[in-house]
This record gives structure tokens, sequence and C-alpha cells, in this order.
């Protein structure tokens, strides 16, 4: 039986470097077990399925798979809300200069989105927050178990502006058709109350079946030319929405005082490029804490084995590379 390799590899950096003759040694032991061999990818989707049966979340796989999205509700708790929501605003009246009022912005100072990014760093609770079991069991069920964080944000929301208009996720050239197996995916944490006027999330429901970008007709979010059938999310803080990559999204014109704040913590599978550096950074200081937690350390790419430099290729990562779409 193979065991879950996150509950047993240990840390990742203080692992032995291979050779490459360890890993061609390897390799013949496991080919000559042949089908004694248990399938890593079979093994992996068992331990997938499990754990979302064991969180009670097979009702929101199902959702997920015919509609796209789902809602995880109260995903985090109202203290991890209150903290990442103080976080965000002491990064945004850092970056801006300017007094954040959550409660009765006008759109004079905050007009519109704003982004908040690279925030795994910038406090505690967001790393508490990548690790939160639910989003993460169905994110490992998307992209698979050897899946990676790509970016954490927050669209900060003040009044006026525009509609965010619908897209799918799958950027950076990836061209139509898109799979259906989702190449990334988002995890969608509301930190104010979403509706329509406060310029909720918008979803699209069963358009990752579509497996392309929305046409320039399909784009708009409310008004006269808004996409009829785009939903708004009605969230509470502490809910999460799910998606798959191919899925249409985006955010709706907030048309009341207030600023709306999420934190899009957005995924990849393993060979993705990720949006923000954090296979090529991690402070040492966070290294530190999560030294004995293989999960984080996975999340931050610390697994990948491509863009080794003139040493060579770090052949240990390469063993535990994945080996199907739930591995």
């Amino acid at each position: 039986m193979i065991v879950d390799r996150e509950m047993n590899q240990g840390s990742a950096m203080a692992e032995q470097k291979l050779s490459y003759e360890d890993v061609k040694a390897s390799r013949a032991k496991s080919l000559g077990a042949g089908v004694h061999q248990a399938d890593p990818d079979k093994v992996s989707r068992e331990t997938t399925l499990s754990e979302i049966d064991a969180l009670g979340l097979n009702a929101n796989l199902a959702e997920l798979e015919s509609i796209g999205y789902t809602t995880v509700k109260a995903a985090i708790s109202p203290d991890l809300v209150t903290r990442a929501r103080e976080a965000i605003v002491r990064a945004m009246e850092r970056k801006t200069g300017a007094a954040v009022d959550i409660e009765n912005e006008s759109g004079e100072v905050f007009n519109g989105i704003s982004l908040a990014h690279y925030l795994l760093f910038e406090d505690e609770v967001f790393e508490d927050i990548a690790l939160a079991p639910e989003p993460l069991a169905l994110i490992n069920y998307l992209l698979g178990r050897s899946s990676k964080l790509s970016s954490m944000t927050c669209h900060f929301k003040g009044p006026g502006g525009a509609c965010l208009p619908l897209h799918s996720d799958n950027g950076n050239g990836i061209p139509a058709p898109f799979s259906m197996t989702s190449q990334v995916a988002n995890v969608n944490y509301a930190l104010t109350p979403y509706s329509e006027e406060a310029g909720a999330l918008g979803m699209v429901p069963g358009s990752h079946r579509l497996c392309r970008q929305p046409r320039t007709d399909e784009i708009m979010l409310g008004g006269d030319h808004g996409n009829p059938n785009a939903v708004a999310m009605d969230l509470e803080p502490g809910d999460a929405v799910v998606w798959h990559g191919n899925t249409w999204h985006g955010s709706f014109e907030r048309t009341v005082p207030g600023i709306r704040m999420n934190l899009a913590t957005y995924f990849a599978r393993h060979y993705v490029v990720t949006q923000e550096r954090f296979g090529e950074y991690v402070p040492p200081e966070f290294i530190e804490r999560h030294a004995n937690n293989p999960l984080m350390l996975r999340l931050l790419g610390q697994e990948q084995g491509y863009g080794w430099d003139a040493s060579g290729p770090d052949w240990a990562k390469f063993a535990k590379a994945p080996r199907g779409q739930f591995d």
C-alpha cells in the first residue's frame, strides 16, 4: 500500500539530494514489482474522495462537477475573516497612503477595483487560510495532490468603476478548446458581505463545459447588456466559492458605499507557471515555520523539479512527480 506522500515524506528542504543513478535503481525496483505495484493516481483519487466524504463535501463535489463551481459555507472562522480583513487594510493603506473606511467609502478614494497582491507573506493569517481543509480538499480533486499555490490576492472594491468582465482563469496563453481536466482553480473567500449591489462575484453555471473564453458579447455583468446566464453570489463573510479553471466568472459593479473585500486564493497544477514567485523565493522564517509541514512546502512549489541551475536537477523531486490527474 502506498501511503499519502504529504504525511510521510518529511521536509522537502531537508532531504538528501539523490543522484540520477539512485533514481534509476529505484525505478528498476518499482518496475520489478510489476502488477503488484499500486497505481499512484488511483491511490491519490481514493484518498481525495475519502477526504471529501469525511468533510461532508459530497454535495459540493456534485455541484462542482455539474455547474463548475460550489459554495462552501463558513469555510473559515470569523476570527480568520477579521484578521485577514485587518491585514489587507494595513497593506492597502501602506500601498496607497490613504486611510481605508470599509463601511463608508464613497468611491472618491477607492473607485472600483484595486488589487492587493502577494498577500501570503503579509501576515500569518494567510498561511492558515491557505491550508483551510474543506476548500483544499476540493482543490486536490480538481488539480491533483501535487498542485501548488499560484497567487493570493484581494480584489479591493469600492463604489463605481465598472464590472470585472466575465472570463475563465485559463490565462497565460492556454489555447481553446480548454481541457475538461482543470489546469487551474480558484477559491474566493468573502471577507465582507456579498450581494449584487455590493459588487458580488458573478458566476455562469455550466460554462466550464464550453471549454473557451467568453466572446465580447458574453462578458458583461449587470445592466442592459449583462450576460443573462450570470448569477450573483450572495455570500456571508467566511463563505468560499471554489471553481473549475474553465468556469466563467467576474464581479458586479459596487453601487453602495463601502468596500467589498475578498481573498482570491488561486491554485495551479504542478507543471503550470504560477502568477506569484513562491517557487523562487520564500522568506527563510516562513520555511522555518513550516519545516515539518510538507503540505505547505508543496503548495509553495518546493517539490517542483524544473528550474535547475548549473548544479543540475534535484532527482529526488522528479522521483515524487505526479503520475496522473489526481496524483
